[in-house]
C-alpha cells in the first residue's frame, strides 16, 4: 500500500508518528552567557511537537565551534540542564527530537573565539562575510588543525552525543553538510592537506569515520543522523568539482556500513542546472545508493513531499521555514489549510516575539 507523510516510520528503534520533520534552524535564542537553551526556547520546541521528528537547530560541539550569535552549545553541564528543559516539554506532548552536532570550522571570527583564528583543514580564507553584533565581518585565514586539533574535534562530537543522551534527547544529527567544518574536510577547494586527511576520497572523508566509530562509545549507531548536502555550490564558501559527486557517492555508500537512524540529504540551495560536475536531483541520485532511512530537504509541499513518499524516493521529508510560523503545522498540512507566513526581520531577534508568537489555528 502507498505510503504518505501522515503514516508512521522507525527509524532505528524510535517508532515517529508520521515522517513530517522540522529541520533544524538557527534562530538565535540562547542569549545568555552561558549559551544555554531557556524555557523560552523549550515552548518553541513544545508547540511544535506534532512533528514525527524535530532536529533542534546547530549547537555547536565546542566554544571554538561557534560562528552566529545566542547559538546554544552541547559541550557544559549547564547546557546539558538547558536542554533538559527543551526534550521534557517535547517528549511531554509525545514528541521526539534530536540534536544537530555543529561545528562551523572556518566561518567563523575571532570576535567570536576569544581573540583566537578559527580551525580549519588548511589554512585557506572562506572569503565570506561573519556576522557578528557588530556587524558584518570579514572572514579571516584559518589555523590549519593539527592532528591532535583533528582527534579532538572528534572527542568533542562524542562527547556532544554523550551529552545529548543525558539531555533526554533521542538521537543525534551530525552537521556535516553547507560548508561548515566536516564539510570542509571532504571539498578540495578547502582541504589541500598532505597527510592522512587530504588528498584521496578516502582521506577527505576518513574524519567522518573515524568520527562515528567514536560517537558509537557512546550512543547506539541507530540514534544518530547524518547530514549532507552534495551540490552546494558557491556557498559559504565551497564549490563544486569534478571530485564532489565521486567523494559523496563514495561517502554515502560507506555509511551503509552503519546502522544509522537515517541520512538527511539537501537538494541544492542554488540552481546548479548549469555547473559543471553537479547533480540536481540528489535524492533522486542517492535513493539509489543508500540502503537505509533517507530524509530529504529542500522547498517541499504536502503535493510533492506526498508524491516522494510514496514513490519510495524518500521515507521523511524535512520542512524548515513553514515551521517557523506555523507550530501546528502537521495539522495544517493534514486538513489542507493555508500556511501562515514568518516575519524574516524576527528569525535571529532575542524574545518571544516571531518566535513563541505564531498562532494556531485553533487560536484564531
Amino acid at each position: 500500500m502507498p505510503k504518505n507523510l501522515f503514516d508512521s516510520i522507525k527509524i532505528g528503534d524510535i517508532q515517529l508518528r508520521n515522517r513530517i520533520v522540522m529541520a533544524p534552524l538557527t534562530r538565535s535564542r540562547a542569549n545568555n552567557p552561558e549559551h544555554k537553551p531557556t524555557e523560552l526556547i523549550a515552548e518553541y520546541y513544545r508547540q511544535r511537537a506534532s512533528m514525527g521528528l524535530i532536529i533542534s537547530e546547530g549547537s555547536q560541539v565546542s566554544p571554538m565551534g561557534v560562528g552566529y550569535v545566542n547559538t546554544p552549545g552541547i559541550y557544559s553541564r549547564t547546557q546539558v540542564e538547558g536542554w533538559k528543559l527543551v526534550t521534557d516539554a517535547v517528549h511531554s506532548e509525545g514528541g521526539k527530537i534530536f540534536i544537530q552536532l555543529w561545528h562551523v570550522g572556518r566561518l567563523t571570527h575571532p570576535y567570536f573565539l576569544g581573540g583566537e583564528l578559527p580551525i580549519a583543514p588548511s589554512a585557506i580564507n572562506p572569503n565570506h562575510p561573519i556576522r557578528t553584533p557588530e556587524g558584518e565581518k570579514a572572514s579571516v585565514t584559518p589555523k590549519e588543525m593539527t592532528a591532535e586539533d583533528i582527534s579532538n574535534v572528534i572527542s568533542e562530537f562524542a562527547l556532544g552525543a554523550a551529552n545529548a543522551m543525558e539531555a533526554g534527547f533521542d538521537g543525534v544529527e551530525i552537521h556535516s553538510s553547507n560548508g561548515y567544518l566536516l564539510h570542509q574536510f571532504f571539498a578540495p577547494c578547502s582541504n589541500v592537506r598532505i597527510d592522512q586527511y587530504g588528498g584521496s576520497i578516502e582521506n577527505r572523508t576518513r574524519i567522518m569515520f573515524e568520527l562515528l566509530d567514536e560517537m558509537k562509545k557512546y550512543i547506539p549507531e541507530n540514534r544518530i543522523g547524518v547530514r549532507l548536502n552534495p551540490s552546494s555550490h558557491n556557498y559559504h564558501g565551497l564549490t563544486i568539482d569534478e571530485e564532489t559527486l565521486p567523494t559523496f557517492d563514495y561517502l554515502i555508500n560507506k555509511l551503509n556500513d552503519y546502522q544509522l537512524a537515517y541520512l538527511h540529504l539537501s537538494e541544492p540551495f542554488t540552481d546548479v542546472s548549469d555547473v559543471p560536475y553537479a547533480e540536481p536531483n540528489i535524492a533522486t541520485r542517492y535513493r539509489k545508493i543508500y540502503k537505509g532511512n533517507l530524509m530529504v530537504n529542500k522547498g517541499f509541499t504536502l503535493e510533492s513531499g506526498n508524491e516522494i513518499i510514496k514513490n519510495g524516493g524518500a521515507d521523511l521529508v524535512a520542512f524548515g521555514v513553514p515551521t517557523i510560523a506555523n507550530p501546528d503545522f502537521v495539522e495544517r498540512m493534514m486538513i489542507g489549510a493555508k500556511l501562515a507566513e514568518a516575519d524574516k526581520k524576527k528569525y535571529y531577534t532575542v524574545g518571544s516575539e516571531g518566535y513563541t508568537d505564531y498562532p494556531f489555528l485553533s487560536e484564531k
